[in-house]
């Protein structure tokens, strides 16, 4: 019984170490992977209800409003190296691009976060919702892991099949209440609903293409773009069905050269040209197809 109960103390020690650590939230040294790792990190009460950021620029409700989502943030430090983190260069290009909107005038700009604050992911793109924004820019920077050389940015938008499926999740969880790129959709049939919010979603996309078509064609000699630079991927910060968004990988934090390139005010500010540039023109077309 002795020897028995030996050898289960022997094999219950471990998981008591870890749950001893999990409680005082401490991180634990993990020399073969060069890091330390947290192992609990505290996320907000998914209950609280989203606090909507200021809008800035012209008060006309009239003219266009774009979000700019900076990924990551608070204890989501996104990509890391030795000197630099995700949440900060993308912070810093969120915020350079807002001041150069603002100051050129015309168009009214919020940020989902304009400081180191933490923000679930599904709530960066329904801030965008609840705010009515015409355009949802989201700002990332990439890894490249182990690969070498690996540099310059990618544009991403919504998958033609997450697309879909998007839609119609999207019609069926929204009350009867809800609008949807100007339709009321109260009071109408489950099928008529699922195919009103099919359409939205399509034009949507087509929309978001459209301005991923003009961040490439406008840093086309400004920026530095990965080879294959327009990707299509199943992202939840995409997912809004009245929204135009794109997914904007910055460069690769991995990279020094991409990294210091992407902190230093030049990069920012000639990632704002640029971007402005696109919002720009956007919003023009918009216009004039309205």
């Amino acid at each position: 019984m002795a020897y028995r109960l030996q050898i289960g103390l022997l094999f219950a020690f471990p998981v008591l170490l870890l749950g001893m650590l999990y409680a005082l939230g401490a991180a634990i040294p993990v020399p073969v992977l060069g890091r330390d790792y947290v192992v609990r990190v505290p996320l907000p009460d998914g209950s609280t209800p989203i606090d909507l950021p200021e809008i800035l620029g012209p008060s006309d409700p009239a003219r266009p409003l774009v979000v700019i989502d900076a990924g990551h943030g608070g204890p989501d430090p996104g990509t890391v190296n030795e000197a630099y983190r995700e949440k900060t260069i993308v912070l810093g290009l969120a915020r350079a691009l807002r001041d150069r909107l603002l100051a050129e005038g015309g168009i009214r700009v919020a940020m989902t976060r304009d400081d180191d604050s933490f923000i679930v992911l599904q709530e960066r793109a329904e801030i965008a919702r609840a705010l009515g924004a015409d355009l949802f820019l989201s700002i990332h920077a990439d890894s490249a892991g182990e690969r070498e050389g690996v540099s310059g940015a990618s544009i991403y938008t919504l998958s033609d099949t997450a697309s879909s499926e998007a839609a119609a999740r999207f019609a069926e969880r929204e009350n009867d209440a809800d609008i949807i790129n100007g339709v009321d959709l109260s009071g109408q049939a489950e099928e008529v609903n699922a195919i009103l919010v099919e359409l939205s979603q399509r034009r949507t996309s087509e929309q978001s293409a459209l301005f991923a078509e003009l961040i490439e064609r406008e840093g086309a000699d400004r920026l530095v773009f990965h080879p294959q630079p327009r990707r299509a991927a199943a992202l939840a910060v995409l997912r809004a069905p009245d929204v135009p968004a794109v997914l904007f990988e910055s460069g690769f934090v991995t990279n020094l050269e991409d990294a210091e390139r992407l902190a230093s005010v030049e990069g920012r500010e000639r990632f704002a040209e640029v971007m402005a540039r696109a919002i720009r023109i956007y919003f023009a077309r918009q216009s004039t197809i309205n």
